[in-house]
């Protein structure tokens, strides 16, 4: 047990955060919900009833969304383009896909490689993609489910104020929807900018999202 601690120790700090995070959210959320309700001469609703709402589903999905978003757009532009200087950058002039050599696939890949990277034909094809094919497919869920539940709960408060519903096609056009949208992806995006930049110029010791503390600002991705 305390080897398989050791060895997935920085999947599960994440894991841990995330669902503490989670929690005080629906707790925090709740509350607010609540207030709110109370304003308005509703009645409170119970914490299960309003983490199996869609106030609450619309509020997640917009956030998984976007984080997806993020990291779907960064794994598949870094194939392309490079950021000199940045430990997130491949090495100046190794833009593009890269040889079977380089990616050890078919008859280079090592005696231990995935049973998908070896042979030829479709499998070694999906799996030299599919990190991001299924970043995409979590994100575009998210999305929808961002969109399904924003619909009913944007939905609930026009009725709350008697006014008549809108359909889904009607409230993907909305102000309401881009705005939920938009304030988070434009936070991501400054976020991966912000990695980028910053890298290259500071320095954090021992992780591996950073350059070694005296490598120079221009060298680039794995020249560290």
């Amino acid at each position: 047990m305390r080897r398989f601690v050791r060895d997935n120790a920085l999947s599960l700090f994440f894991l841990v955060i995330f669902v503490v995070a989670l929690a005080g959210q629906s707790l925090a959320g709740n509350a607010a919900y609540n207030e709110q309700q109370v304003v308005d001469g509703g009645a409170p609703v119970s914490w299960a009833s309003y983490v199996t709402s869609s106030d609450f589903a619309v509020d997640v999905a917009e956030n998984w969304q976007s984080e997806y978003l993020q990291f779907l757009l960064f794994i598949l532009v870094t194939v392309w383009l490079v950021q000199r200087g940045s430990p997130e950058s491949k090495q100046m002039g190794e833009e593009g896909a890269g040889s079977d050599a380089d990616q050890q696939v078919g008859r280079y890949a090592p005696e231990r490689a995935p049973s998908w990277a070896k042979g030829t034909g479709l499998r070694p094809w999906l799996y030299g993609r599919s990190l991001g094919m299924v970043m995409g497919a979590v994100f575009a869920l998210s999305w929808l489910a961002q969109w399904v539940a924003g619909t009913a709960s944007h939905n609930a408060e026009r009725l709350a104020r008697l006014q008549d519903p809108v359909s889904a096609l009607g409230y993907l056009g909305s102000p309401d929807f881009w705005n939920r949208t938009l304030q988070n992806w434009q936070s991501e995006f400054l976020a991966v900018l912000s990695m980028v930049v910053l890298s290259i110029y500071l320095r954090q010791r021992g992780s591996p999202e950073s350059k070694p503390v005296g490598a120079p600002h221009q060298e680039t991705g794995e020249e560290n």
